[in-house]
């Protein structure tokens, strides 16, 4: 019946809506809910007609009940698509769901917005434009905190269906949400910044949201919000598009600084370990520079305990692409430690790779060994750096005797 525009007997119609009415006056909350949980039988029983122009209307003048009505409603309307007609009027839902994601009860909004977004995805471009994107705009625009609160949920789920003057609208809604005076809206914007990146074009993650990322993590009035943007910060870290995870790593030194070390190690130094084995060359080697920057904030201390181990297993790793990812951590970290450091900890561990059995590996550490050599002590680099460079260069691959030659004539030490 639910595709019947009417029912078979008027009076038939009449008696539900009157008998809803008259449940949802009773003073006892429980019968209301129970009303309230017989809506689909009700809309059933109305055909989709009179629910759209009956039911749906009543049910948003009456929006001033109990929490526990209030969530079960919004819980219901989730799923009414088919009651009033299908996806072509999905729109009449809207004003009862915009009533209840403004209200007071967090519960009862959190689920207005879980319903409001599968609705959304019942829309099609046109009805979107037309019916949601204003829905957005008066929650975004509210003058409630409640309201905004709830828009934050809802730009996702549309952005990508729209045209390109409303994108940009919805970005910028974004945008002001992340700055609200609010500090309840912007906790709302972070939790939803991973989520809204995930469906933006790699242009404005980067020049966009990765400044509202930062100026969130640095916000004063509302410790640490940082807390909220952890799980938008691994969202964005195990992005399918590579180019997304590359412009988080970029911005990860700034981040960590304003974060604090105890904070950074331990939410963050995993993720950007993580990094160092990316499918990616090009994320690998920001990576690489990501650990130099982070040496450069945290010292040397810092690396010996969260750093170095992690790198210096690396070494050892079945994956060759891994080995040699160890040594361009070694060739950046060089740049910022000192010579006991390079002497002592780094160097040994490019000397056990003289004889990986992968030739790119061997003449990587031939390449390492000139960059790091003028930092390594001198009795060190006449002895065990010479000794193995003179190795290298009877090596019977001809790319790992070019780069062993390089390095024996660059560093002087024949």
């Amino acid at each position: 019946m639910a595709n019947n525009e009417t029912t078979g007997n008027q009076d038939d119609t009449l008696y539900p809506i009157a008998v809803l009415i008259d449940e949802l006056r009773n003073e006892e909350v429980s019968l209301r809910l129970n009303s309230v949980k017989k809506l689909s039988t009700i809309a059933l029983a109305l055909g989709v007609r009179r629910t759209r122009k009956e039911l749906i209307p009543f049910l948003t003048d009456i929006i001033y009940d109990d929490d526990e009505v209030l969530l079960a409603i919004a819980d219901n309307l989730g799923t009414f698509t088919p009651l009033v007609g299908g996806p072509e009027y999905a729109h009449c839902l809207l004003p009862p769901m915009e009533t209840l994601a403004s209200v007071e009860e967090t519960i009862v909004r959190d689920k207005a917005v879980e319903s409001l977004r599968l609705i959304a995805k019942e829309h099609s471009p046109e009805n979107l434009e037309q019916y949601f994107v204003p829905l957005i705009r008066r929650l975004a625009s509210g003058e409630w905190f409640t309201s905004r609160s709830s828009a934050c949920g809802l730009l996702c789920v549309c952005y990508q269906r729209v045209s390109a003057p409303v994108k940009a609208e919805l970005r910028g809604f974004f945008k002001r949400l992340c700055q609200d005076e609010t500090p309840m809206v912007r906790r709302q914007a972070t939790n939803r910044l991973g989520e809204f990146a995930r469906v933006l074009e790699n242009e404005y993650v980067k020049n966009e949201i990765l400044h509202l990322w930062i100026n969130l993590a640095a916000d004063e009035q509302d410790s640490q919000l940082s807390q909220s943007l952890l799980p938008a910060i691994v969202e964005l870290a195990e992005d399918n598009k590579w180019r997304v995870r590359l412009a988080i790593i970029e911005y990860m030194p700034l981040l960590a600084g304003q974060l604090g070390v105890e904070y950074f190690d331990e939410k963050l130094n995993n993720l950007c370990m993580t990094w160092l084995v990316d499918q990616v060359f090009a994320v690998r080697e920001a990576a690489t520079k990501n650990l130099k920057k982070l040496v450069e904030i945290f010292g040397v201390t810092w690396a010996k305990k969260s750093v170095f181990p992690k790198v210096l297993q690396m070494s050892a790793d079945t994956n060759y692409l891994h080995r040699m990812t160890c040594l361009f951590c070694i060739n950046a970290l060089s740049e910022v430690c000192p010579t006991d450091v390079i002497t002592n900890v780094l160097l040994p561990t490019v000397l056990s790779l003289a004889n990986d059995d992968v030739s790119n590996v061997r003449f990587n550490v031939a390449k390492t060994l000139q960059k790091i050599g003028p930092s390594v002590e001198r009795s060190v680099l006449k002895s065990n750096v010479l000794t193995c460079l003179e190795n290298l260069k009877n090596d019977p691959d001809g790319d790992v005797k070019y780069f062993a030659e390089e390095a024996l004539s660059a560093l002087d030490i024949v």
